[in-house]
């Protein structure tokens, strides 16, 4: 993968450039930022870039002093001016967009395919090569539903570990540099410290490249042996650009998804499988039953709402949470200043009669919370039946402030 494949991030790009350029690139990476982000696509971008044979001629690397971001030395620049992508097209590029460089290693979360199996990643080897073709923005739900782990919970093992040990201590075969892309080291658990020594005083020209999402759940034994790299939330503009050159999305249903993705760019993808979902009617049925307290079509409305499915129960939440924000905006920038279809924008006017910005606000919070019980596999009915008693309140009775 090169840098002209991943999505934005023009700054993060050229940051990574310069770390390389000026000999100030840490031994151990971490890449971090929320699902969607890209974090992963830019690491295998980056492990691409530092292994081209163009790259590597052109800035006539201080091998001894690449890495030299920790030891206290200010190290020359390379003197001569990278490019700011890998080639693409000499050998090492082309088995690196196969994800087949015998120097670039990966590991990741894996299940046992049978019961007293303690896999490593390599197992997955095959299934990984292709994950990566298809998904370079999936998320590690995503990883793990491809492998049939349904349920199981994924880990990085301690043999992991100690095949990590294992490859990066053997001489690479074709780079200067061995690199290790390890995706989620949330899952890594206690068996990371296994990994301590090895971060700390790798082997020559050897770089581990953290891809994650979770600070809080990385061992801080690993973390304080990390240069962070913050990956921050993608631009809208950038979404709706890639929806459209990368699917041929129609422009209007580009805008309208990157908006409600909220800097997501695999949710994007998610919201553009159900585009065609009519949820502005199915969510004024909703706000229609609840505001005229009809018990009967309400319980008929929960009814058909169980049964979507946690994905589009998501993406329909998420896009009355969108709405809300542009009632928002709408009331505090003026309806002229938003560039919206007609039709919702009506809507989000609508939405800023029946509730003030306040109880928006609160609404909005609301939605947040069932998203988050959503995605831990609250019971569907339940949910929606609590959420529309506590927005018949939030509008009806201006309690802004529910018990529990």
């Amino acid at each position: 993968m090169q840098f002209k494949d991943v999505i934005g991030q023009h700054a993060v790009k050229q940051h990574l450039v310069e770390m390389l350029q000026h000999n100030r690139l840490s031994h151990a990476l971490l890449f971090l930022g929320k699902d969607g982000n890209g974090n992963l696509p830019l690491a295998l971008a980056f492990a691409q870039y530092i292994t081209c044979d163009k790259v590597q001629h052109r800035g006539a690397l201080n091998t001894a002093s690449l890495f030299d971001a920790f030891s206290g030395n200010e190290q020359p620049a390379t003197g001569n001016d990278l490019p700011q992508d890998s080639c693409g097209v000499c050998p090492s590029c082309l088995k690196a967009k196969q994800y087949a460089h015998p120097d670039i290693h990966y590991s990741y979360p894996v299940i046992p395919k049978k019961s007293g199996d303690k896999p490593i990643s390599a197992d997955y080897g095959q299934e990984w090569r292709e994950f990566l073709q298809v998904y370079p923005y999936g998320n590690v739900y995503d990883w793990l539903q491809n492998i049939g782990a349904e349920n199981k919970q994924g880990n990085i093992t301690a043999e992991e570990c100690n095949d990590i040990i294992r490859k990066l201590n053997l001489k690479s075969f074709e780079s200067e540099y061995k690199i290790l892309v390890l995706w989620m080291p949330e899952y890594l658990g206690k068996e990371g410290n296994k990994l301590l020594k090895l971060i700390e005083e790798p082997p020559a020209n050897t770089l581990f490249i953290l891809v994650a999402e979770n600070e809080e759940q990385i061992l801080q034994t690993i973390l304080s042996r990390c240069q962070l790299v913050k990956i921050p939330q993608l631009e809208n503009g950038d979404i709706e650009e890639a929806l459209q050159t990368r699917g041929n999305t129609p422009p209007e249903t580009a805008r309208q998804v990157a908006a409600i993705a909220q800097g997501n760019y695999r949710e994007a993808l998610q919201l553009l499988q159900h585009a065609e979902e009519d949820w502005q009617s199915f969510l004024g049925d909703w706000l229609k039953v609840i505001i005229r307290r009809m018990l009967p079509e309400q319980l008929k409305w929960l009814d058909e709402v169980s049964k979507l499915g946690r994905e589009k129960q998501k993406q329909f939440l998420r896009y009355f949470n969108h709405l809300i924000g542009q009632s928002i905006r709408i009331k505090v920038l003026g309806a002229d200043s938003l560039p919206m279809p007609e039709k919702e924008k009506d809507f989000a006017q609508r939405i800023g009669k029946i509730a003030s910005v306040s109880q928006q606000y609160a609404i909005s919070e609301e939605l947040d919370k069932a998203i988050y019980y959503i995605e831990r596999n609250a019971h569907a009915k339940m949910l929606f039946h609590a959420l529309t008693i506590r927005l018949y309140h939030i509008i009806q009775d201006k309690t802004l402030i529910l018990a529990g």
